[in-house]
């Protein structure tokens, strides 16, 4: 296909999301732009900083002074001291020998925020960087370019190399772009959109390459994805205890008062708000019951219990804590999307080049680790609650596996339970912390590691199965709505919440009245609870 013939990518023009000095990215905003439904800016101020920056590097190149790796080779190589007339030798060198990476490219919207990232990084005028550089990854990124990135190759410690060094080479129109599923030569895709290669010089190569964007684009759209699974969690969480006859005494505000986390507050209320006009749910009994004549001996066996299951009694005090861990992981990535994360960094205004270790990305690293912690739990929670409503003995009256007709000749969410536990087995699995596995390498250079990215890319898979486990817990909850009358005139006293959650269900997914293959019907759901659309 001609370069002129590569179909440009859909890109919403609905918003403008301006960069600036005093407008920081938010996390919401990686995920707009990366998903397609934005388009970026930068703001003079930081244009006016970064220029400054760049003139303060030019004054030192000019001066002859030693700068690791504008005027010196790499790593343990820095001993190597290079003419400055050899710069664009020594950067395009730069990104050839890092361009290693392995294993299938990142998924677009991933891609995306990588280049995101690393333009909110270089745009904070502390790099040096040229203002051809800013000016070719913000064209790429609102011509809605995906690099092929490998996926594989980088420990996080200066920064991520191996990938960032991919997105260099894209620019460069050496490299590969995504384009429908399938790499595409570089040079041809910036052609079809208008855009040049950009020419790498001076400290160029070594800004874009050196620094943490790859972990923290990725983790930041993990950040997003896990806020709408836990919305969409509440709602399955208040469905779920309607159909099973649940207490919210355990969902009192005073009860979070009481112990009063943050996020467990926040999840006492919403999940309080949202069984409020429920019928179907057992409200507190203030003061507590009497007891009943207990006979001579004093005991009376076989009586209600006065309390729920933990999946829905401590409903708030998990999710509370995801909500918890998912506000620490918006800080910290949030923190590192603005901050300068290169080496060596520029301090225009002091006259200073210095060399230290702001590339380290440890704090990514813990704060992905912890958030697919968070994650796994939320599908653990799910995949109880799931297994309660389909068992008969448990259930309190459903039909088994919430088969209504010909049970036994047909098993209806059988299947689907076992797929919800399946992956939680597997999440669990994986779910060993790589912000530990600290490697030497460089020729012990670089002799600890934070293996952030690897962390990012984990949290991300673990959002991933989450939402299908969630997806599945949806259906499940569904079919018991149907099953209990929610779809009647009346409604059959379900709250407006569980309303709302089965009729989004519905228009994805059909009863399951006759058995039928449900891998279909849980991937479009589970792509709902991915984009919100559920919450």
């Amino acid at each position: 296909m001609p370069a002129n013939d590569l179909p440009a990518l859909p890109l919403s023009r609905a918003a403008m999301i301006m960069l600036d000095t005093d407008a920081p990215l938010r996390l919401a905003d990686v995920h707009a732009i990366a998903a397609g439904g934005a388009t970026l800016a930068l703001g003079s101020s930081l244009r006016a900083r970064a220029a400054e920056a760049e003139a303060c590097l030019d004054r030192h190149v000019a001066a002859r002074r030693r700068i690791y790796g504008v005027t010196t080779g790499y790593g343990p190589l820095a001993t190597s001291y290079i003419a400055p007339e050899r710069a664009a030798e020594l950067q395009r060198y730069l990104v050839f020998h890092l361009a290693s990476g392995v294993g299938a490219p990142l998924p677009p919207d991933q891609a995306r925020a990588v280049a995101v990232a690393r333009l909110a990084a270089l745009a904070t005028g502390r790099s040096g960087v040229r203002a051809e550089v800013l000016d070719a990854l913000l064209g790429a990124i609102n011509a809605g370019l995906a690099p092929a990135i490998p996926e594989k190759g980088t420990v996080g410690a200066s920064g991520d190399l191996t990938p960032l060094s991919h997105l260099a080479l894209a620019l460069m129109g050496e490299g590969a772009f995504l384009v429908d599923g399938t790499e595409r030569p570089a040079a041809e895709v910036l052609a079809a959109h208008g855009l040049a290669p950009i020419v790498l010089g001076r400290k160029d190569a070594l800004a874009l390459v050196n620094g943490t964007s790859a972990m923290t684009g990725i983790a930041a759209l993990a950040g997003v994805r896990t806020g709408w699974l836990l919305e969409t969690a509440l709602a399955t969480t208040v469905t779920m205890a309607e159909l099973l006859g649940g207490r919210t005494e355990a969902w009192h505000p005073l009860i979070a008062a009481a112990r009063p986390h943050p996020g467990q507050m926040r999840v006492q209320e919403r999940l309080w708000a949202l069984a409020a006009d429920s019928d179907r749910l057992v409200p507190p009994e203030q003061p507590p019951p009497v007891l009943d004549d207990l006979g001579a001996e004093g005991v009376a066996q076989f009586q209600p219990l006065p309390q729920d299951a933990y999946s829905l009694r401590c409903a708030p005090q998990l999710l509370g804590a995801v909500a918890d861990t998912l506000d620490w992981h918006e800080r910290v990535v949030e923190t590192e999307l603005n901050a300068a994360t290169d080496n060596p960094l520029v301090f225009a205004e002091r006259d200073f080049v210095m060399h230290a270790g702001n590339f380290f990305g440890q704090h990514v690293g813990f704060a992905s680790d912890a958030l697919a912690n968070a994650v796994v739990m939320l599908a653990v929670h799910s995949e109880r609650k799931v297994a309660r409503l389909t068992d008969p003995v448990r259930s309190g009256g459903f039909p088994a596996f919430l088969q209504p007709r010909e049970t036994g000749l047909m098993s209806g969410f059988m299947g689907a339970q076992v797929t919800a536990s399946a992956l939680v087995g597997e999440m669990r699995a994986r779910a060993h912390p790589a912000s530990i596995q600290s490697i030497s390498t460089n020729g012990d250079n670089q002799d600890i590691n934070p293996m952030g990215t690897i962390a990012a890319r984990k949290s991300a898979e673990m959002v991933e199965d989450a939402a299908r486990v969630i997806a599945i817990e949806a259906l499940a909850a569904t079919q018991g709505f149907e099953l209990a009358g929610g779809f009647t005139s009346n409604g059959a006293g379900f709250s407006a919440c569980a309303r709302r959650l089965a009729e989004r269900v519905r228009a994805l997914s059909d009863f399951v009245g006759t058995d039928r293959p449900l891998a279909p019907d849980i991937a479009r759901v589970a792509a709902a609870v991915r984009a919100g659309e559920l919450a």
